[in-house]
């Protein structure tokens, strides 16, 4: 523990501004005020309260809809009984303007609350069995699971029961409550399939086989960001996960920093002291010598939403429902939990991607559900650019949004349909309206990030567009390959792609593992350029046959992919090489070169200037980066 004391030590020399708050009551306290505040209205609440406390229990002050709150409903493993579908279906219909989001928790937020009816909703949500306890700020957030957890036939360990002991160890208890130093997210699979985004946990217990037994592997520091890594652990049944996730939550509320809240995740802990001095840490508090890792068995992608229903271990189907973008309704969800009632168990389960599944169907009831009208609005099989797609509250209901988001994702979508129509596919676009991520940009197929962008020296809505997060394996964060695009030009990028993936991919072949085949033996700058040089001889409907090659054999060299595609679009153009000969992807001899719309004045002028960059007979002017050459490619000049 020594090594733990120390990097406490050394990074609580001073506590930021919402450690202080924290001193300035309890949270039993604040909630305490909740009845007296409902009676005396929102001039009354307390500055602190509105700020922090409240939300410790679920309640959010919001600038985008002044004087109303939204309330982040906890519901564990994304299961939802019959019974608290239609109480939260009521309460937004009653309450909230009819208005739902699904969240990438598994949970939803209750949006237009007005104080004065906080008390009768929280008792209406307590007579189910569900709360908003925890659900903000620095407390154990909801608990993620496969969210066909005890029914899928991959599912091997039924991880719900041991998802509600580890609640059970901090919820509703206010010794727990507000005491850690930031917000700690938990992810459970019993499943080959991660159907839950575990990886991108600051705990994730992940399916595990260790000498022919099956149990959890556990993967510490995920975050926006960070994939979580293996801390070498083995947890053989649930009394070792319950005995190892007490001992960490207790570390991480003794230990963490309480300095700078944007370091103060659990993933800073594990950088300053390394993980296998957190391994030896749990196991000194549990007084249990912990196995070490096992083989790690969760590997498969989620290719649930794309069959739209889901053969489980009884011979029911699950049903599924795409909601885009989360944007639900308190009287869409009635309509939900009519349908489960009507043609399966009753008993709805939310999911990562913001959707939902109708449980527990029997098959000779599927095409009867399937006519309803639920399924028309919430299609059971949607177009592979909605199946998967994700986007957070942005700027309609979040401060720190930058970008719409929500509006934004379906948009692109909309466009893309029309634009790249695909008979099959899967592809994961997952949007956050800001850094902070909560639409998990960072592990989607195409991921973006809200900033702000430059448009006719105009400040716009613009995003960071990120490939190649994945979901399988041990996961794995995406990379940037184009910064600052403004929003009204990103569909035209994201269509290029599209463009490639289509003509390239394989029967069935998803977007992950095209951008294993294909995409990644390209530099990211390389993937950013190709997809502006797509999108601007498509706005100019210029005919070229040029795209990604499955062999690219430039070694991932931004400085030969350069004059190896200046040399392939010259061909293109006018038929000819454009030297005799070339030695390490540069021309053998020195030669003259005039720019290809001197040859043919067809050529589109800034399209010729691009290639004669690439390939200029002078080294010194020859582009070596692309960054040099994006400029004319202004699909809107």
């Amino acid at each position: 523990m020594n090594a733990l004391q120390q990097a406490f030590d050394a990074r609580n020399k001073k506590q930021n501004k919402i450690e202080k708050t924290k001193v300035l009551k309890t949270p039993q306290e604040a909630f305490a005020l909740l009845e007296q505040y409902a009676a005396q209205g929102y001039d009354a609440i307390a500055a602190e309260d509105l700020g922090y406390f409240l939300k410790c229990f679920g309640i959010f002050d919001r600038e985008a809809t002044p004087r109303q709150f939204m309330i982040r409903v906890r519901i564990p493993g994304g299961q939802l009984t019959h019974a608290q579908a239609v109480v939260l279906g009521e309460i937004a219909r009653e309450f909230g303007q009819d208005y739902i989001d699904i969240t990438t928790r598994m949970q939803v937020e209750l949006r237009y609350i007005a104080i004065e009816d906080i008390p009768e909703i929280f008792a209406k949500l307590d007579a189910v069995g569900i709360s908003s306890y925890q659900t903000g700020v620095d407390n154990f957030r909801n608990i993620l699971n496969d969210p066909l957890d005890g029914m899928a036939f991959d599912n091997v360990l039924p991880s719900q029961s041991l998802l509600l002991k580890l609640q059970s160890l901090f919820l509703h208890h206010y010794e727990w409550i507000s005491v850690l130093p930031r917000k700690f997210n938990t992810g459970i699979t019993g499943s080959f399939a991660n159907r839950s985004n575990v990886f991108g946990q600051d705990c994730a217990l992940v399916l595990a086989q260790k000498e022919g037994r099956y149990g959890y592997n556990l993967y510490l520091g995920g975050k926006v960001g960070q994939i979580a890594k293996s801390a070498n652990i083995f947890l053989k049944d649930e009394a070792e996960v319950v005995a190892m996730y007490g001992s960490l939550m207790t570390l991480f509320r003794d230990f963490g920093f309480r300095d700078n809240r944007n370091k103060n995740r659990l993933y800073f802990l594990i950088e300053a002291v390394g993980m296998e001095t957190i391994r030896k840490a749990i196991c000194m508090h549990a007084g249990i010598a912990f196995a070490t890792a096992g083989e790690t068995l969760t590997q498969m992608d989620n290719t649930d939403p794309d069959q739209g229903r889901v053969q489980l271990k009884d011979g029911t189907l699950a049903l599924h429902a795409v909601v885009p973008s989360g944007i639900f309704s308190g009287s869409a969800l009635l309509e939900a939990a009519d349908i489960a009632a009507t043609y399966g168990t009753g008993e709805l389960r939310l999911d990562v991607e913001q959707s939902l599944y109708v449980m527990g169907v029997v098959p000779q009831k599927l095409e009867d559900a399937l006519k309803e009208p639920f399924f028309q609005t919430y299609k059971n099989i949607h177009s592979p650019y909605f199946n998967h797609l994700v986007a957070c509250a942005g700027t309609a209901h979040c401060p720190y949004g930058v970008i719409a988001g929500k509006s934004d994702a379906i948009e692109m979508s909309e466009y893309l349909i029309q634009a790249v129509p695909l008979e099959e596919g899967r592809i994961r676009m997952y949007w956050s309206a800001c850094v902070k991520g909560c639409g998990i940009h960072g592990v989607g197929d195409i991921g973006f990030e809200g900033c702000k962008a430059k448009e006719n020296a105009q400040t716009v809505p613009g995003v960071h567009i990120s490939i190649g997060g994945k979901l399988t394996g041990e996961g794995e964060e995406g990379h940037t390959v184009m910064k600052s695009v403004p929003l009204i030009r990103a569909k035209y990028y994201v269509a290029s792609l599209m463009c490639e993936y289509r003509r390239l991919k394989n029967p069935q072949e998803s977007f992950e593992k095209f951008h294993d085949r294909v995409l990644s033996q390209y530099t990211r700058a390389g993937i950013g350029f190709m997809m502006k040089l797509l999108a601007y001889v498509r706005m100019k409907n210029i005919a070229l046959d040029f795209g990604f090659s499955p062999k690219a054999g430039t070694g991932k060299i931004e400085e030969f992919e350069i004059l190896d595609w200046g040399r392939h679009l010259y061909y293109i153009l006018l038929g000819t090489e454009p030297y005799s000969s070339y030695t390490y992807f540069a021309p053998t001899l020195k030669e003259s070169l005039k720019p290809p719309h001197e040859l043919d004045i067809s050529i589109d002028e800034n399209l010729s200037e691009v290639i004669y960059k690439m390939i200029h007979p002078n080294p010194q002017e020859r582009a070596e980066v692309f960054s040099e050459l994006e400029a004319r490619l202004d699909m809107f000049a």
